[in-house]
């Protein structure tokens, strides 16, 4: 199976994930070709894939824009769809974010599923919420914006990896 990895990373967390997908689609015997911005993707790669698994970094909910504009792109193709998200540990969050980056995938799409996991976030993330800590110490949802920042330290992990290589493996029916 020919597949096209796309990956839209901005800390490296859905890199390492795609990175992760490639590796395990050569070895089930695909071609896995990566692409590393969405904007760089040309039509001749899309149109000679199979499948496209497309990887995204969560802004606001959604995927960027430059993930979206290619995603909107996608006619009549198989996708997967995987993510990382600062904010985690919960199902139903990562099938919102899921369900909004799917929404730019046109009707003619197969949609063969998606998988997400908690990625960490920089530094300047932190300080942005120990800074509304300082303004406000009772502030319980800055506090808990911390923990998850510093719970989010070691994600992705070797387990969220591997999720998200079986739930691609399984959709693509390798």
């Amino acid at each position: 199976m020919k597949c096209l990895v796309v990956v839209d990373s901005k800390g490296g967390n859905t890199r390492m994930v795609a990175n992760a997908l490639v590796d395990s689609l050569e070895k089930a015997g695909s071609e896995a070709m990566l692409v590393d911005d969405p904007a760089a993707v040309d039509r001749a790669s899309v149109d000679a894939a199979e499948a496209v698994l497309a990887g995204f970094w969560t802004d606001k909910g959604d995927c960027a824009p430059e993930m979206a504009s290619l995603l909107e792109t996608l006619e009549g193709k198989r996708v997967f769809l995987f993510g990382t998200a600062g904010f985690g540990g919960s199902p139903e969050y990562f099938e919102r974010i899921l369900g909004n980056v799917r929404k730019h995938l046109s009707d003619s799409v197969e949609y063969l599923g998606g998988a997400m996991c908690q990625g960490k976030m920089g530094a300047g993330v932190r300080a942005r919420y120990e800074s509304m800590l300082a303004k406000n110490p009772e502030d319980k949802r800055a506090q808990a914006m911390i923990d998850n920042f510093d719970a989010a330290l070691s994600h992705p992990d070797a387990d969220d990896i591997e999720g998200i290589v079986v739930a691609a493996r399984e959709a693509l029916a390798l």
